[in-house]
């Protein structure tokens, strides 16, 4: 009966901030479901050209740096919780800036589409669903950096500690979901609609 009384006692309530993080990658989860759905529908049914085959390349380079991105911001939670704080400022800068390369190829290669190739969200159905797709989740990636940028700033002026872990790990949470989401675009924008379009 005590042990019963004891694993009560020491049950507690979840961290709001995990919670919090949990249901708005739900919620967003959803969202991008909802994309990615339009954006299979519409595979194949523009009327006129640029087709994905003919303008799309693998982005090889930008998916590196933000998967590498998940593993270098793994790097900086353990540091973080092992109280090393110049290897926490390394790592997360490090994050930070393979986040900032991704922006920078995905706008190189939104230049190239829209001023070299003429695909711009107007001009057909094609255009229309992968912006606002490939749009959706570059948004998100901004939104990151944003809260990246405001922690490692917090960090090179030396006000970020072991007992901001949580913290950390939550801002942690949601750039795991921005890489895991890239996942599925990835595997709809550039592996799928561009095959089906050979067809």
């Amino acid at each position: 009966m005590s042990q019963v009384t004891n694993t009560t006692s020491d049950w507690k309530l979840p961290s709001p901030r995990k919670v919090g993080i949990l249901t708005l990658i739900l919620a967003e989860s959803a969202l991008f479901t909802i994309f990615v759905v339009a954006y299979v529908f519409y595979i194949g049914k523009s009327l006129n050209p640029p087709y994905p085959h003919q303008v799309l390349e693998f982005p090889w380079l930008g998916s590196i740096a933000l998967f590498g991105s998940s593993g270098t911001i793994i790097a900086a939670e353990r540091c973080l919780r092992s109280g090393n704080s110049k290897g926490f400022l390394i790592w997360w800068g490090l994050t930070l800036a393979l986040g900032i390369y991704f922006v920078f190829f995905t706008a190189t290669e939104w230049w190239k589409l829209i001023m070299v190739d003429g695909l711009t969200i107007a001009t057909n159905t094609f255009g229309t669903s992968f912006f606002s797709l490939v749009g959706l989740h570059l948004f998100h990636v901004l939104v990151g950096l944003v809260l990246l940028s405001a922690v490692f700033v917090a960090a090179a002026r030396k006000k970020i500690h072991s007992d901001h872990h949580e913290h950390v790990e939550v801002i942690s949470y949601y750039w795991h979901f921005v890489d895991c989401i890239w996942i599925v675009v990835l595997t709809v924008v550039y592996i799928i609609s561009v095959r089906a379009t050979y067809g």
